[in-house]
């Protein structure tokens, strides 16, 4: 019997069943209704042209895509263990949940993880180790030509925009900022009511679209941008040259998604779709971006100005600190992010492929600034995935000052993992903007956890530190990280990396730097 005569039989016995049901007892709606329902199914599977599947199996088919829906919800909590999922394991959001709410974050019978596994890293222990410092150690963010310096925490709300997160999502990560005196990110989006009205302290961030100081033309706002910086809770400003979830490419945020008040914070029109270009306006070569810092610099009345990126080339990062030697004057902090992505929604090739994962890129910046003699002006921070102690001790290893955390800060507000931040369909109302969603987070409970969080995290970093002998985390040097190269070899980062000393580039370059010092031009971002 073909599938046809099947569907048809099917539809033809509905049919019986439903006239039978009107003419004799209810009871046969039971049994009628569905079974006129699947034969209207399978006829529609039958028929349709989309779906190859549904056409060889209709009704059947379905079962299909159910289950093709639910997938990563099965593997997150029936299938993975707890140390391999991605993009963050069970283990690391489940030490951040607990943290968050204040409960016990430890763990009995030992660690799960293979540490003979090729790629694993450890810390190194002190046979004289110490006692951890009571107060948080601060990081000073300024250099000769700043005026009003900032103290930045070790560990920091990254950036995170109003639209892409909810306003109840941005009131609870900047009120478990102001508790817990540590700086919050605004993300490209603009400075919103939200941002501000907490009262914690703020690095504004200025992506390629100029949100929030912009000109009807989407050029940048001088005027509008040093009235905003003005404002108290502006601490620090920080131009976005690219991010690390997508290095290289603007982005679009559809004309339905823009209402009037994301349109009032953007300074855009209500309801058209707006248009972040892959490049800056400001600036086009090493030595404009240098000078567009000092220009902002002046223009925020002496605040702390810095960039972020997620670094490529190494050759065109030595091009901005030529250019920063030969204009005497250089950003105030640098924001290394990882090429490991982060809460911005990116073509997965873009994810996956482009752009220097975070370890390689603070290694980058870090050795350029010292080996060009700018290290000592200019403060580093590190993006991505930075989740624990350990992957805060780890960073500042690698040559960060301090940290930020964008994914886990989500986590201490409620977000379950759900990759569904670009759907405006979130479950926890952490990343929608939809209404019904975001009420489900609790801005006074939430904001707290926040705090917890963070200072948890510190703390953890912190005793890691004193049980390495450490207690200032300029202290910390390449030999205390080791890193597992085959099941019987590990390495220091000391001998796995080369390290500058301070000004080397300028008085004999090393062999492996010396061709990109060389061709690097302060007038040009060679490809």
């Amino acid at each position: 019997m073909t599938r046809i005569a099947i569907v048809v039989l099917t539809l033809t016995l509905g049919l019986l069943a439903a006239v039978a049901a009107v003419s004799a007892s209810p009871w046969w709606c039971f049994g009628a209704v569905p079974l006129l329902a699947l034969g209207l199914l399978g006829a529609w599977d039958l028929l349709q042209r989309r779906h190859s599947v549904l056409r060889n199996y209709p009704v059947l088919g379905h079962a299909r895509f159910l289950l093709e829906r639910i997938r990563p919800e099965l593997q997150q909590y029936f299938i993975e263990r707890n140390f391999d999922g991605r993009p963050f394991d069970r283990d690391v959001r489940t030490i951040v949940y607990e943290r968050a709410k204040g409960t016990d974050a430890e763990q009995p019978y030992g660690t799960e993880r293979d540490v003979y596994l090729a790629g694993y890293e450890y810390l190194v222990p002190s046979m004289a180790p110490r006692q951890a410092p009571s107060t948080p150690p601060r990081v000073r963010i300024g250099g000769p030509d700043c005026r009003h310096p900032y103290d930045m925490a070790l560990l920091n709300v990254s950036a995170m925009s109003f639209g892409s997160l909810s306003a109840n999502a941005i009131l609870a990560l900047n009120g478990g900022a102001a508790a817990g005196g540590f700086a919050h990110d605004t993300g490209e989006g603009g400075l919103s009511e939200y941002h501000l009205r907490p009262g914690g302290d703020l690095v504004w961030e200025i992506g390629t679209g100029y949100f929030g100081c912009r000109t009807r033309d989407g050029d940048f706002d001088p005027a509008e941008f040093a009235d905003k910086a003005a404002h108290g809770n502006v601490k620090c400003v920080s131009l976005k040259l690219s991010q690390g979830a997508k290095p290289g490419i603007g982005g679009v945020l559809p004309g339905s998604k823009v209402n009037a008040e994301i349109a009032k914070v953007r300074d855009v029109p209500q309801g058209q779709t707006v248009i972040s270009p892959p490049y800056h306006k400001l600036f086009s070569t090493p030595r404009e971006l240098v000078r567009a810092v000092a220009r902002l610099r002046e223009l925020s009345g002496g605040k702390p100005i810095g960039f972020k990126l997620c670094v490529g080339s190494r050759q065109q990062f030595l091009a901005v600190c030529k250019a920063m030697l030969e204009e005497g004057t250089a950003p105030d902090f640098i924001i290394v992010d990882g090429g490991e992505g982060g809460t911005g929604a990116a073509p997965m090739e873009f994810a996956d492929h482009v752009g220097a994962p975070l370890t390689e890129g603070l290694l980058t910046v870090h050795n350029a600034l010292v080996g060009a003699g700018l290290r000592d002006r200019v403060r580093i921070g590190a993006s991505g995935k930075i989740a624990t102690g350990t992957d805060l001790v780890k960073r500042l290893v690698q040559g960060a000052d301090y940290g930020n955390a964008a994914r886990a800060m989500m986590f201490a507000v409620g977000c379950i993992q759900a990759q569904r931040c670009h759907t405006n369909t979130c479950p926890s109302g952490v990343a929608t903007q939809d209404p019904r969603r975001a009420r489900a987070l609790d801005v006074r409970d939430k904001a707290p956890r926040v705090r917890r969080f963070q200072e948890a995290t510190v703390a953890s970093a912190l005793e890691i530190m004193a049980s390495m002998g450490v207690t200032d985390p300029a202290d910390l040097r390449p030999h205390m990280l080791r890193r597992r190269i085959d099941p019987r070899t590990e390495r220091s980062y000391e001998e796995l990396y080369e390290w500058l000393e301070p000004g080397q580039l300028l008085a004999e370059p090393p062999e492996a730097w010396a061709a990109d010092w060389k061709t690097a031009d302060p007038d040009r971002f060679t490809v």
